[in-house]
């Protein structure tokens, strides 16, 4: 099989977790506590995949300056993007409490909501892709953390549109369409990437994982902290330890 099609199907299953997620978010109500502990956990596996396989990784193919520019360079490009977003009423995108603005509160909202879920999700999806480069197997531990991940992403955030009034239709049509798009974005990855230097791939895999960590920082820990601040730190060093597990049993 080409690798862009297996780079693809690896994006579409860590993407299809949000849809997961999504499912149970909006037709079960969970806690608001336990909604809180998942998405920490989340937060402690995507800290240990940014940490030792992204900018590990980035640092091995291209060096310290590369991987420094690109995780600034994506750190920068996310919060910007994040902030316009925000102004249209994307800002608790995942939040599972009444935060999210209703489509009637705020017109425009529902759209800039997506984008924020687009926003979110294309950085570790093109990354599922990258790491097929030069015929090896893909980064089971990047799979499986943005996988993890994507399930409280996706439960939190269908929670908070449940509360919002947005429908069925809204909310799973939003989570299968970027889980689709993750499979897109692998595909590019992976496509679009094939014939680049190790400086650029440092780049760009640094640009990924400082998005994400933003992301992490922005949207993600807070949602954890609402609820669970008591138990957080302990919740997020056991997702950070279960991915450092996997990449060490990768390697």
């Amino acid at each position: 099989m080409p690798g862009v099609l297996v780079a693809g199907g690896w994006g579409l299953l860590a993407g299809s977790a949000l849809v997961v997620g999504a499912l149970i978010g909006y037709l079960v109500r969970i806690p608001a506590g336990a909604v809180a502990a998942v998405m920490a956990f989340g937060s402690g596996v995507l800290l240990s995949a940014v940490s030792f396989e992204l900018i590990a990784e980035a640092h091995d193919q291209g060096g310290l300056l590369p991987t420094a520019l690109g995780a600034v360079a994506g750190a920068l490009i996310y919060t910007l993007a994040n902030v316009a977003l925000a102004r249209r009423g994307a800002r608790h995108r995942k939040r599972s409490g009444g935060q999210q603005p209703s489509e009637s509160e705020q017109s425009g909202s529902g759209t800039a909501i997506a984008l924020g879920a687009l926003l979110d999700g294309v950085p570790e999806s093109i990354v599922i892709g990258t790491s097929l480069l030069g015929g090896g197997a893909v980064s089971v531990v990047t799979v499986a953390a943005v996988f993890i991940s994507n399930v409280p992403e996706g439960l939190s955030s269908a929670s908070g549109m449940r509360r919002a009034g947005r429908g069925r239709g809204y909310v799973f049509g939003l989570w299968a369409g970027i889980a689709v798009i993750s499979g897109l974005a692998a595909m590019l990855g992976y496509g679009v990437l094939g014939g680049a230097s190790g400086a650029v791939l440092a780049a760009i895999t640094a640009l990924a994982g400082g998005a994400i960590l933003t992301m992490v920082a922005d949207t993600m820990i807070p949602e954890a902290f609402e609820n669970a601040h008591l138990w957080i730190g302990l919740i997020t060093v056991a997702g950070f330890l279960t991915a450092f597990g996997l990449s060490q049993l990768e390697s």
